[in-house]
């Protein structure tokens, strides 16, 4: 058997392959419409959908067989602009009946069992909505740092056959357990890093020179997109940063960069091989 995910995948052990991810399919119109329009122009090769978001049965509606997994949701952390539960969960809820605001109240309140369901039926809807699930996410990468959300995140992985990203370390996100092991340890792939894309540089040319500079692997490369609009200032005080966001991945000229890409479609074909 293959010693490293890059093998797994088909590439020889010295290449460096790239997902590209965009986050939040269901947040806004605006962000679906340039989610859609970063995977169909080939500038982003995977997304991910969050089905409690207001948008995400348009982004159902609009689907053409991309590559899209689910971004488990328990947080609601916008001020304006909130969403909630799909299932019966009481301890996911917060005074204005949406999720909590923070991961240290999800923490504090959530309990596990009402976290299992609504994970699972997040899961379940968008497989009923049309999409062919090809990974797992989660919202605020909260689960990484608390063993027993984790244990969960990996229970559904395993249960549904779907890679995952874990989102990994950084200031304050070291979780104090192995999460690559006790992942490897269940067969459930991952990339080898998750880096956000405002991490790579400024423009275009600095983040291509920054996944130029990549180490031999699997790395994905992620942001949270959306096309400028009222709708969008609205939403979120971090309007920019999502329309920066979009405009880096749309002016990378990817053929001058001598990586691979790959998608998750990919890395769910070579877990399902494993099993």
């Amino acid at each position: 058997m293959p010693a490293t995910l890059i093998e797994r995948l088909g590439f020889e052990p010295t290449e460096t392959a790239v997902i590209v991810s965009v986050d939040e399919l269901g947040f806004c119109q605006s962000a679906n419409a340039a989610t859609y329009e970063l995977l169909r122009g080939g500038f982003a090769t995977s997304a991910s959908l969050m089905v409690p978001a207001p948008w995400s049965r348009a982004a159902a509606a609009d689907y053409r067989g991309e590559d899209v997994g689910v971004n488990l949701t328990i947080i609601s952390e916008l001020d304006r602009y909130r969403w909630g539960p799909i299932t019966h969960a009481p301890s996911l809820l917060d005074g204005d009946g949406a999720f909590p605001r923070t991961v240290d109240d999800v923490w504090e309140h959530a309990d596990l069992d009402e976290v299992r369901r609504e994970w699972r039926a997040q899961i379940e809807r968008a497989v009923l909505w049309g999409f062919r699930i090809t990974h797992l996410v989660t919202h605020f990468d909260a689960v990484e740092r608390k063993p027993e959300f984790f244990d969960v995140y990996l229970d559904l992985a395993e249960d549904f056959g779907l890679p995952v990203r874990l989102s990994g370390t950084g200031p304050g996100r070291d979780p104090g357990f192995p999460i690559r092991e006790l992942t490897a340890a269940r067969g459930v792939l991952t990339p080898d890093s998750t880096i956000e894309i405002n991490h790579l540089g400024k423009s275009p040319e600095e983040v291509s020179l920054s996944i130029s500079a990549l180490a031999p692997g699997v790395h994905e490369i992620v942001g949270r997109v959306s096309c400028d609009s009222e709708e969008l200032r609205g939403a979120t005080p971090l309007f920019a940063e999502r329309v920066r966001s979009f405009e880096l991945l749309q002016g990378i000229e990817w053929n001058d960069i001598a990586v691979r890409r790959t998608d998750y479609q990919t890395l769910f074909e070579a877990m399902r091989e494993l099993r």
